[in-house]
């Protein structure tokens, strides 16, 4: 009699025969569509050349990055100094370059975050609406994904959208310090250094900020009409909710509510979605909320 242990085992069925080549299609299918988009920016063909977001950072090489700051404005600029300075490399390049060299991070920010369902993402509109306007939704979900683990990302996130860094609240209502303080240290650090840079710039960048903060006048595009005052503290009560019970997934929801304006690209961010509900390994390193002892009650494990 053949035991359970010694039993053959089953043959795969079609399914599992067919998943590798259903894989590797989807797999070739995404990197065919991102090589021939690349390459139609690179030659500078149009309309795909056009990408509105990233003209906006590449026009920071004149100088003055803060001349035409309305919000939804062609060319408006409205992130931190700091940001514009780490491009100084690259926007000297043709914008055709430039927007080509964008387009391979966005991609690659995608993959990075739900790898080989990268095909099937793109049928979600925000996403392939982010890569071709240039924005920084995708960084920003990756910011979210990787920084439970690397909190020093969450600098990226406050040095440009600002708001979205509601998300840091999950660190504190856990007791997380360490990890607080890391993001705003690195955060600090980077502004100082930007700030000797080019002090002016930051003056500028301030009366931007307090300048449009009523969100887009008269803009192309759809976006959420809901304010900014109203949509913060629901997103703060979300990422403390979720902290407090250990529902990662929040951060990305409220991170997506809290951006200075909710256009219809910025729902790129809820990719960050993908690998945290998919547990991924970058996801997992955060510490669990120690229960505060009220004064008079007994600690665990010590006699009365």
């Amino acid at each position: 009699m053949t035991s359970p242990a010694n039993a053959a085992a089953p043959a795969p069925g079609p399914a599992d025969r067919r998943s590798p080549i259903a894989r590797r299609l989807m797999r070739d299918l995404f990197l065919g569509l991102a090589i021939a988009f690349v390459a139609l920016r690179l030659a500078g063909v149009e309309p795909w050349v056009q990408s509105v977001d990233a003209f906006a950072y590449w026009t920071t090489r004149s100088g003055d990055p803060y001349a035409a700051s309305g919000v939804g404005a062609l060319g408006a600029y409205l992130y931190s100094p700091a940001f514009a300075q780490a491009l100084i490399p690259f926007v000297w390049l043709p914008f055709n370059v430039f927007v080509s060299l964008w387009t391979v991070l966005n991609i690659g920010a995608l993959v990075l975050l739900v790898r080989r369902w990268a095909l099937v993402w793109l049928l979600f509109l925000p996403v392939p609406f982010e890569i071709v306007s240039g924005n920084v939704h995708l960084l920003i979900a990756v910011v979210v994904a990787f920084g439970f683990r690397y909190p020093a990302l969450w600098s990226f996130v406050l040095l440009t959208k600002v708001t979205p860094g509601i998300g840091l609240i999950w660190f504190a209502v856990r007791r997380e310090w360490r990890s607080l303080g890391l993001a705003l240290g690195v955060t600090v650090v980077i502004a100082g250094m930007s700030l000797v840079v080019a002090p002016g710039q930051w003056s500028a960048w301030i009366a931007s900020l307090t300048a449009n903060a009523s969100g887009p006048a008269g803009t192309v595009g759809w976006y959420l009409p809901v304010p900014l005052l109203v949509r913060l503290p629901i997103a703060a009560l979300i990422v403390a909710w979720g902290g407090l019970t250990d529902r990662r997934w929040t951060v990305p929801v409220a991170v997506t509510l809290a951006l200075p304006v909710v256009w219809l690209n910025g729902l790129a961010v809820l990719v960050a979605l993908g690998p945290i509900l998919g547990g991924r390994g970058a996801m997992r390193p955060t510490a669990p909320l120690p229960r505060p002892v009220s004064r008079g009650e007994r600690e665990p494990g010590v006699p009365a």
